[in-house]
């Protein structure tokens, strides 16, 4: 997947926020993606160094754009620039929608952080951006919690609006089902795939599964 995101409910990856041993984890990744149908990955190394992140942009890349997977960087549209990256995610505190399109150019995918309000997905959508992430919906210990969405503004956005959008947040095989049905275009999931007890590539056939079952009451 090279272009933009699709309106298919899908599976979007976010890699755990350190990779202490980033062959080992490439492997894991690998496995991942071979086991379902994931639409784009986001490396999120919150703090790191730009060449740890660059070293993991150039390893992860080849792993998934083999497979199609759109390769997305946290935070950083510079750096996701200078090293060829497909995308950058942008929060409500990092660079502006409209900067980060200046910088990755008019075909690269840019999304937004909106936390739980679709004043601020809007204003994104106005901006430019190519798709809105609420949330977090459940509780999560990957990354620090400053809003709780409800899923029903999945649902209100998708009667409104055609932009795509991403539920995030304590996302696991066990409740995606929900999310799926509610209207998410998107689940982003780190560690409900990288922590599952059977291991990643089975957490992606479950997280499968439970989309298909929320799609069927959508």
């Amino acid at each position: 997947m090279t272009a933009k995101l699709s309106h298919d409910c899908r599976l979007y990856l976010i890699t755990p926020p350190r990779l202490d041993d980033l062959a080992a984890f490439g492997r894991t990744l690998a496995g991942a993606l071979d086991a379902g149908d994931v639409a784009a990955l986001q490396i999120r190394l919150k703090d790191a160094p730009d060449d740890v992140i660059a070293a993991a942009v150039e390893v992860l890349g080849i792993i998934a754009r083999s497979r199609d997977v759109a390769v997305i960087l946290n935070d950083r549209p510079d750096l996701a620039a200078k090293l060829g990256c497909d995308g950058v995610h942008v929060g409500q505190s990092d660079a502006t929608c409209a900067e980060a399109r200046r910088i990755m150019g008019k075909d690269a995918m840019i999304g937004v952080t909106c936390h739980d309000s679709r004043h601020l997905a809007m204003e994104a959508a106005e901006a430019g951006a190519d798709y809105v992430a609420f949330g977090a919906f459940f509780p999560t210990t990957t990354k620090e919690v400053t809003a709780r969405a409800d899923p029903e503004i999945l649902s209100i956005w998708q009667e409104t609006m055609s932009l795509p959008c991403v539920a995030i947040g304590g996302i696991t095989a066990e409740n995606a089902a929900g999310l799926a049905a509610a209207g998410a275009d998107f689940l982003a999931v780190s560690a409900g795939v990288w922590a599952h007890p059977q291991g990643a590539a089975a957490a992606v056939q479950a997280l499968e599964a439970a989309i298909a079952a929320g799609m069927t009451s959508r």
